[in-house]
């Protein structure tokens, strides 16, 4: 089994990694680029700190899977997945929305980013640690 849950965490890292780049820079580049006063340039970024932090929730998604969803299928990794993105999606999209100036277009993006993030990461456990 631990074999299986390294195994689903690498395979989630890479993947929403993949998807964030697709999503934040292929599709909300220019969204970015327009609101450019509310983000650090790119040379001050800190991505070692992003990818940390991107490791760490894998690890804590793969985990509440792997320790509390029961029984272990695609079926139920799909559901973990989706309802997992609709409440950090919500949570980014509409509260980063309220206090920030960012446009409607780029919160939609971010919600609808994190749901199909976290749905397709739930499948994937899913298949991987399905009994």
């Amino acid at each position: 089994m631990l074999k299986k849950y390294l195994l689903s965490v690498v395979l989630v890292f890479v993947l929403w990694s993949a998807l964030d780049f697709v999503i934040h820079s292929v599709i909300l580049g220019s969204e970015y680029q327009a609101n450019a006063s509310l983000w650090r340039p790119m040379a001050e970024m800190k991505m070692g700190l992003i990818y940390l932090s991107t490791f760490i929730t894998v690890v804590g998604f793969t985990g509440i899977y792997a320790l509390l969803v029961n029984p272990k299928s695609i079926k139920n990794g799909a559901l973990y997945g989706l309802l997992f993105g609709l409440i950090s999606g919500t949570g980014m999209s509409l509260g980063s929305y309220s206090v920030m100036p960012i446009t409607v277009q780029m919160a939609v993006v971010w919600f609808f980013g994190a749901v199909i993030e976290m749905t397709v990461a739930g499948l994937c456990i899913g298949a991987i640690l399905k009994k």
